[in-house]
């Protein structure tokens, strides 16, 4: 199974990158090769603007094309996912993520974030053809916090859930297989 990992945080170690690094490491502890784009990486000028003949760009579209599996995680602020994800899942083809299997994790400072998965980014997923949206992870703050040597500890709870959400991703059908190439191009 090929894994992309999309961080949406603009930072390099947050709440947000933990999880995602967290399942990330697991599915590859799995036998799972795991690719991780730091978004925050990517030519800022390039994003905005939405060059995607970009080499950066074109690189991070061509592994997300690749994709059997997304994972994306992001902060919740303002109501919603980060401005850094959504120039990114703006470039991608109406039906880039046709065939795959999308895992959102998401962190807040309160509960009331949570919303923001319905009603802001999963309706994106679905516009882009996600076949299969895992139930995501939110964590609010409370649940991750800050440690000196190994940047947080999660609640039991918190990592129970996403194990729980793993194991959906792994036991889930590799539905790209089954569709053809043509069926969802990567330019739009």
């Amino acid at each position: 199974m090929n894994i992309v990992s999309l961080l949406g945080s603009p930072h390099a170690w947050s709440r947000s990158a933990w999880l995602l690094e967290r399942a990330s490491r697991r599915l590859a502890t799995d036998g799972h090769e795991v690719h991780t784009l730091a978004l925050r990486d990517l030519p800022a000028d390039a994003l905005l603007r939405a060059e995607s003949g970009r080499s950066a760009l074109q690189q991070a579209l061509q592994q997300v094309a690749r994709a059997d599996v997304v994972l994306i995680a992001t902060p919740i602020a303002q109501s919603a996912y980060t401005g850094l994800l959504k120039a990114f899942l703006d470039l991608l083809p109406p039906n880039g993520l046709r065939g795959k299997t999308v895992l959102p994790l998401a962190t807040g400072a309160s509960a009331g974030h949570l919303l923001a998965l319905d009603y802001a980014l999963k309706p994106v997923l679905h516009a882009l053809g996600a076949s299969h949206i895992v139930e995501a992870v939110f964590a609010v703050d409370e649940q991750m916090v800050a440690h000196v040597t190994r940047g947080y500890v999660a609640e039991d709870l918190l990592v129970r859930r996403l194990d729980r959400a793993l194991q959906s991703v792994l036991d889930a059908q590799p539905i790209a297989s089954q569709l053809p190439d043509a069926a969802y191009p990567l330019a739009a």
